[in-house]
């Protein structure tokens, strides 16, 4: 049977889950900021080693200033106060995205964070952080033209390896939670072949069981990439 190397998240559906749990908005970020914790570790124990979350997009910059600023000091926080968990866990933490508009204590916390697991080699987690896909694409073009490369020169292959996941598989599974079903601007160069599964819990309520019948569609899908 295969293995699953990398599994892709997009966490929707926190406010609404806080909705129906008679609970402020804000706690719903909290609830879901928990849940990708135990994501993380079941997806370890089941040997996938690459994970990409879908954290905060260049387009949420659009919510309140209070949502914002509280998702920005959640964030902050899992990249300082959660690195002993990160490094318990044996996981490299790598953000992806740009790091434009974002408060310079954040942009600090993931310098160090990212510092600070780098000799980690059980897993990497990607959080995506003011991320956009089209945003990715746009900035490896720019890389590639600060290459001086010429026109014959570019492939997919050059263009693989200056986005922000270079070095890592593509994602096997791309999951989104809370039944919406669209790619909203996440990973766009990287899920061409991935198999995608919308799912309708809300992501705070997304269990073990669900990552396993996930799972197990998986290998039940004929991957056959265009033979």
């Amino acid at each position: 049977m295969e293995q699953i190397k990398h599994i892709a998240f997009i966490m929707d559906g926190n406010r609404r889950w806080a909705k129906d749990q008679g609970l402020p908005s804000l706690e719903g970020h909290k609830a879901g900021y928990d849940k990708m914790k135990d994501v993380g570790d079941w997806c370890i124990d089941r040997g996938i080693k690459h994970i990409t979350v879908y954290a905060f997009s260049t387009e949420n910059w659009k919510r309140s200033q209070t949502e914002v600023d509280y998702l920005m000091r959640l964030l902050e926080n899992a990249l300082t106060k959660e690195l002993y968990e990160f490094n318990k866990r044996g996981i490299r933490l790598k953000v992806i995205g740009s790091r434009d508009r974002l408060p310079k204590s954040v942009v600090k916390a993931i310098d160090n964070a990212e510092a600070e697991t780098a000799n980690n080699n059980k897993g990497i987690l990607n959080m995506a952080i003011n991320y956009g896909g089209r945003l990715e694409i746009v900035e490896a073009v720019k890389k590639i033209i600060d290459q001086k490369k010429s026109s014959i020169e570019v492939t997919e292959d050059l263009v693989s390896n200056n986005i922000w996941t270079v070095g890592q598989p593509d994602p096997d599974i791309l999951v989104r939670t809370s039944g919406e079903q669209r790619l909203s601007n996440f990973l766009t160069w990287q899920v061409v072949y991935s198999e995608l599964f919308f799912i309708e819990p809300h992501w705070p309520a997304f269990s073990e069981e669900d990552l396993d019948k996930i799972i197990e569609d998986y290998h039940n899908r004929n991957r056959r990439f265009g033979k």
